[in-house]
């Protein structure tokens, strides 16, 4: 597929594309799961250590290679997150897709779960997903300003340049949608010095990007930051 035409499918997509991407355990698989990935779901802390004594592997895989931190991930479950870390589990383990702790609570704008990932050990800077990006390029498209802040407090990247050719503040432009909550995560990244002239693929600048598609604020927020 040519370049162009998929970059207009993604922005099609728009902020379904992230979450479509990752592919969260289904009601069956969460019904099948036994040992470390059942008790990562229910969130039974005092189990995880009794299981991994046992013998049981903290970094055992389902067929999707999501781990039991994954799943506890997924499920908002910060004390077994906190066990399974504790008996050995790899904090910094990606999944089929390439998806972190950090980069899931991301995508579901679920603050409280990264914030625990981050506690544990799972980097901000990991790169993330089959787009070769970052949880702060995740969040930054889905528009959700607070995981943003978040992120760039934790030391994410903010110029990672994804295989799209595209940055964090690209992204909230290309695949936002001019409103509230991406104009807010836009200022945010522009606030924390993300560079406002780096282009995307095309050479193509952020405030290019911003003009072309009528997004008034964001190309106030960019003129003021000296965006060319």
């Amino acid at each position: 597929m040519k370049l162009a035409p998929l970059l207009l499918a993604l922005g099609a997509l728009g902020a379904s594309w992230p979450a479509a991407a990752q592919i969260p355990p289904t009601a069956a698989e969460y019904a099948a799961y036994a040992g470390l990935h059942a008790a990562a779901a229910r969130g039974d802390a005092a189990e995880i250590p009794r299981l991994v004594a046992g013998g049981a592997n903290p970094n055992s895989r389902d067929r999707y290679q999501r781990t039991p931190l994954h799943v506890a991930a997924y499920r908002g479950r910060h004390d077994a997150m906190r066990a399974l870390v504790k008996a050995g589990a790899d904090p910094n383990a990606l999944e089929n897709d390439r998806y972190d702790m950090v980069t899931i609570a991301a995508v579901a704008n679920d603050l409280a779960t990264m914030q625990v990932a981050l506690a544990l050990g799972n980097r901000a800077t990991n790169v993330t997903s089959r787009y070769d990006g970052t949880a702060l390029i995740a969040a930054a498209h889905l528009g959700h300003a607070e995981i943003v802040a978040e992120l760039v407090r934790a030391g994410a990247p903010l110029d990672h340049v994804n295989n799209l050719g595209w940055t964090a503040l690209i992204e909230s432009i290309v695949l936002g949608d001019g409103g509230a909550r991406h104009t807010a995560t836009l200022k945010a990244l522009v606030d924390a010095g993300a560079n406002v002239n780096l282009g995307d693929r095309s050479g193509t600048t952020p405030l290019a990007l911003a003009r072309a598609r009528g997004y008034g604020d964001m190309v106030a927020i960019l003129t003021r930051a000296g965006a060319r």
